[in-house]
């Protein structure tokens, strides 16, 4: 591959792939055209001018990643404690290792109803943004309780680092026994593959291996097999 100083753009000879610093970013980060607009702009330290909609809607996909980075901290931390006991014991059950369940950011909804909700509160996300996040459901008194109780978690992150949903897995004898984020703001389960952010570090792959769900492709990671992804759910397109 080429980058040509003088015109601002790149050629790549292997695969004929070129055009300008944005497409560039659109293809090495699978981004859209506005998402590497705005990559662009945040690395050069620029405002990119938006309309009051589009603001609105920005602003909400901000939020949502945020409560989902604390969020994903929050189930981990309480993986960790003494409340994530049963959580722990599942997945060492499952013959994960303290790194994998590291490695993969895996974490532990306990049973009660507004543990997640509650603490996300107190860090200042407010009800609407637990709700369009898909971690907290609106009871019918009026209030609001977690979505995931009981269950390990995965995130599932993109390949840009960022936490875009979670699958629960239910400890109990409880139905569904995966539960997915809902479609939000910011995630599509028919549109992405569990695992991507450590399929965009691995270079040189000759093959990907898509796998039915979570455990299989962190089971398959830990033997040490590079390339490996899962399916959100049965939303196949």
């Amino acid at each position: 591959m080429v980058v040509y100083n003088d015109t601002q753009s790149f050629y790549c000879f292997g695969c004929q792939a070129g055009g300008d610093v944005i497409n560039f970013i659109r293809r090495i980060e699978n981004l859209d055209y506005m998402e590497a607009v705005r990559f662009l702009a945040q690395r050069a330290g620029m405002q990119v001018p938006e309309n009051a909609g589009d603001s609105r809607t920005a602003q909400l996909r901000k939020r949502i990643l945020e409560l989902n980075r604390d969020a994903a901290r929050y189930f981990h931390r309480n993986l960790m404690s003494e409340a994530g006991r049963p959580g722990r014991a599942y997945l060492i059950g499952r013959g994960l290792t303290k790194s994998t369940i590291t490695r993969f950011g895996i974490g532990y909804a306990g049973e009660g109803w507004d543990g997640l909700t509650a603490a996300m509160r107190q860090m200042g996300y407010t009800r609407e943004e637990l709700v369009a996040a898909h971690l907290g459901n609106e009871s019918q008194k009026g209030g609001i309780y977690d979505v995931f109780r009981n269950r390990a978690i995965f995130p599932i992150i993109d390949a840009q680092g960022r936490v875009l949903g979670f699958g629960g897995r239910a400890l109990g004898d409880v139905k569904p026994k995966y539960l997915n984020t809902g479609d939000t703001p910011i995630f599509n389960k028919r549109l992405g593959v569990f695992a991507a952010n450590l399929l965009k570090k691995q270079r040189g792959l000759k093959r990907v291996i898509l796998t039915e769900g979570y455990m299989d492709v962190i089971a398959l990671v830990q033997a040490g097999v590079p390339g490996v992804c899962a399916t959100l759910g049965t939303a196949l397109t």
